[in-house]
């Protein structure tokens, strides 16, 4: 009996596990999550892994820039877990994550109209063409918003070359500068195309517009304003695009090829009429070819309206001449 109560006393002396002794649950293991998807400027713990415990809000490192992104590795979460206590190890040796962080580039025509503005303000023709060679504009938060400014603009002439330092600010990144140099080119009014056209048709308002080309690649006689162009007919097709040359443009016709036309024949009063056939189109005013298709003479007359052609008396049949 003395010996039991012995045994009884020896197991109150031995230690409780740690539960029983009020330490705190061990944490859950972590899941490492297979891609972060990054909005602000930092990464945290819960960025990389679920169920990552009590610091799961800890900052651990800055973000990728916008637009980019980055890569751990098996070991670095390995560090990162031992270091900010999270209950994770690697099942299989070959785990990582990828961190990105969604962006968009500045565009490109908000800094060639900034540039346009500032190098009016030097001298420059606004409608030139902005050059810049070898630009990647810089890319910032993918809701952000933001604001661009120039300083530093120099320009140098002849040649109107010039640079300057671009500076952009938007919500959620830092103050970004890149240095921008590039030239302005002379340009000048064409009209193009805004359609296929096809050989004869009369341009209407819609079918051209205004365009501004660099001087160099524009040929002489290039139509440079709408009214030299509309209403006129074409003389060769065109593509979209394409810009019009005024000698193939032309006043409509009014007498079509292969057409049956009136001729009027006209002398002293007396007013004649037969049926002819044209063998050329022409404007209104211009000389045209006519077959008479009664004595299969050809004579020359004056188109004068939609299918009719003005023929003077006594004009000698061109077969004859």
């Amino acid at each position: 009996m003395q010996r039991r109560h012995l045994l009884a006393a020896g197991l109150l002396l031995v230690p409780l596990p740690a539960r029983a002794q009020g330490q705190a649950t061990p944490p859950p293991p972590a899941i490492l999550r297979p891609h972060a998807l990054l909005e602000g400027e930092v990464l945290r713990l819960s960025d990389l892994f679920d169920q990552a415990g009590p610091h799961a809000g800890r900052v651990i490192a800055a973000s990728p820039q916008p637009g980019r992104r980055m890569v751990l590795e098996t070991q670095n979460l390995i560090n990162i877990a031992r270091q900010n206590g999270v209950n994770w190890r690697p099942l299989t040796g070959t785990e990582r994550i990828v961190i990105e962080r969604p962006g968009r580039t500045v565009p490109r025509a908000e800094i060639e109209a900034l540039l346009r503005d500032e190098l009016a303000r030097h001298g420059i023709e606004p409608e030139m063409e902005i050059e810049l060679p070898g630009l990647m504009p810089p890319m910032i938060p993918a809701q952000s918003w933001f604001q661009i400014a120039l300083e530093g603009v120099t320009v140098e002439q002849p040649g109107a070359r010039f640079q300057a330092t671009l500076v952009v600010l938007a919500d959620g990144a830092g103050t970004q500068r890149m240095r921008l140099a590039g030239r302005a080119v002379v340009t000048v009014p064409v009209v193009v195309a805004t359609r296929r056209l096809a050989l004869g048709e009369v341009i209407g308002p819609n079918d051209a517009r205004l365009s501004r080309l660099r001087a160099e690649r524009v040929r002489p006689g290039q139509a440079q304003q709408l009214s030299q162009v509309v209403g006129q007919e074409l003389r060769r097709p065109m593509a979209a695009e394409q810009g019009f040359a005024l000698v193939d443009l032309g006043p409509p016709s009014i007498v079509q090829k292969n057409a049956l036309v009136t001729l009027q024949l006209e002398a002293g009063g007396i007013s004649l009429t037969a049926q002819g056939r044209a063998l050329e189109a022409a404007a209104r005013g211009a000389t045209v070819p006519v077959m008479n298709l009664a004595s299969r003479n050809i004579v020359e007359g004056v188109a004068i309206a939609p299918g009719r052609v003005r023929v003077a008396m006594g004009t000698i049949p061109m077969a004859a001449r």
